[in-house]
């Protein structure tokens, strides 16, 4: 093997071992050779699928009556847990003293948790809102 550059025994050696496959047969000069067109194959058309198994998208109506079902089973375990802790407690807000069932309180406390939580939520949306009207 020589070194220097201009020897064709220096040069890379492409095949398919290479990944670039074996070189495609080209016509010799002043042999003619009558170039066979074929028309592309069609699309194969897609088999249907057996009725009963064709996997669906979600839509919006199924999305609701998942959302219905959990809200029911949710509402069912909060009536049981409110049924199971009946005994008066006093509760003192500020210069009120009020009695509930402690389910109740405790169901209070949490839907106000939750509404202090979105409101919170909510004032940050609008400060986003606004920076990203700003960068417009």
């Amino acid at each position: 093997m020589s070194t220097t550059p201009e020897d064709p025994s220096n040069s890379p050696v492409y095949g398919p071992a290479d990944g670039f496959g074996p070189d495609p047969e080209l016509p010799k000069v002043g042999e003619d050779k009558a170039v066979e067109k074929h028309d592309p194959e069609p699309n194969p058309t897609p088999e249907p699928t057996p009725t009963g198994t064709a996997v669906t998208d979600r839509t919006r109506a199924a999305t609701t009556w998942v959302g219905l079902v959990i809200g029911a089973i949710v509402l069912v375990l909060l009536l049981v847990f409110i049924l199971q802790n009946l005994e008066s407690v006093s509760v003192e807000i500020l210069a009120w003293q009020i009695d509930f069932p402690l389910g109740i309180t405790i169901l209070l406390s949490a839907i106000a948790g939750a509404l202090i939580m979105a409101l919170a939520g909510g004032v940050r949306i609008i400060q986003i809102r606004r920076a990203a009207k700003r960068q417009m």
